[in-house]
């Protein structure tokens, strides 16, 4: 019977789904353990990670009988893909069951940036009545909603901006602009300096390689909107931390959400240190109790296929 292990957190029911037929070992932490990561991927016929597993080197090299890596998620930055190739190891990421969780996630940070009301719980309990400072916030309807990325995530963004009322346009390398995709979501196509600097609300939905590594530096973040509000849910690395944390003391940019970083976990650093209209989460954009069991029962189901599609399995 071949064995799968899973080293980061699924859904139960999908790995009960994956016991019923398969020997499997489900530890949410060993990510967490090196060593005994290392010996147990040895014995591994599938493995099953999230984005902390280092899928690569001393790893990759220990999966001497693995056929199937399944990714709970979509990003494949933390896999060395021409390695798994080399050794015929498939890589099946989640491709679109966590979209709508990320694009929720996108539109209301946007609603929450923009409006700029919603810290003041503990000064209006407390008494205070900071009703003059809150009462400059921003509608979403009628703003201009730039998604750098038109794939699964970018499309569902789009279709919920539009359905508040926003006006959106996107950029993706990877689609030509008569690629029926913008027509459907009501979506104009157009260049990245374009998206950049016309947009009041600018959402990343790209991958992270070499080509957008630093993508959102200090220069292409000064041709933003004044005002505008920039929201990362794809990859650290794209955005410069310090760079932007400078347009928002500044008052050049209205806020931020950034919910991927260079370093993770997040180490303390002073430059997001007292800025303005910033909202950090810890990589949860697309983890919600729905999306996590579509991402789990996607990646177990299609791991047993690729493991019974194999010869002698």
């Amino acid at each position: 019977m071949s064995r799968i292990i899973v080293v980061e957190f699924m859904d139960e029911r999908a790995v009960d789904t994956l016991r019923a037929s398969r020997n499997v070992l489900y530890d949410p932490t060993l990510v967490d353990d090196a060593p005994r990561l290392l010996a147990e991927a040895a014995t591994a016929d599938a493995l099953i990670v999230r984005n902390r597993t280092q899928v690569r080197g001393a790893l990759l090299e220990a999966l001497t009988r693995c056929r199937v890596l399944g990714r709970l998620g979509v990003g494949l930055d933390n896999i060395d893909l021409p390695g798994c190739a080399a050794r015929r190891i498939a890589v099946i990421p989640a491709t679109g069951a966590n979209a709508l969780s990320v694009a929720e996630y996108v539109v209301t940070t946007a609603l929450l940036l923009l409006r700029g009301a919603y810290g003041a719980s503990a000064a209006v309990a407390a008494g205070q009545w900071p009703r003059p400072a809150l009462s400059s916030g921003r509608e979403i309807a009628g703003k201009t909603l730039g998604l750098v990325g038109f794939g699964a995530i970018g499309q569902h963004t789009a279709r919920l901006a539009r359905g508040l009322g926003m006006t959106v346009m996107a950029f993706d390398t990877l689609l030509d602009d008569d690629h029926p995709a913008f027509a459907q979501a009501g979506v104009r196509p157009c260049g990245l300096d374009e998206v950049v600097r016309s947009s009041d609300v600018l959402s990343l939905h790209v991958p992270l390689v070499e080509a957008t590594r630093g993508l959102l530096g200090a220069d292409r973040i000064a041709t933003m909107k004044p005002g505008a509000v920039l929201i990362n849910t794809a990859r650290g690395g794209i955005v410069d931390e310090a760079a932007l944390a400078e347009a928002l003391r500044s008052g050049r940019l209205g806020g931020a959400a950034i919910d991927v970083f260079d370093a993770e976990p997040l180490p303390a650093t002073p430059h997001f240190a007292d800025c303005p209209n910033l909202i950090l989460t810890p990589h949860i954009a697309g983890l919600t109790v729905e999306s996590n069991e579509r991402v789990s029962s996607l990646i177990a189901e299609r791991v047993l296929q690729a493991l019974t599609s194999e010869p002698g399995d």
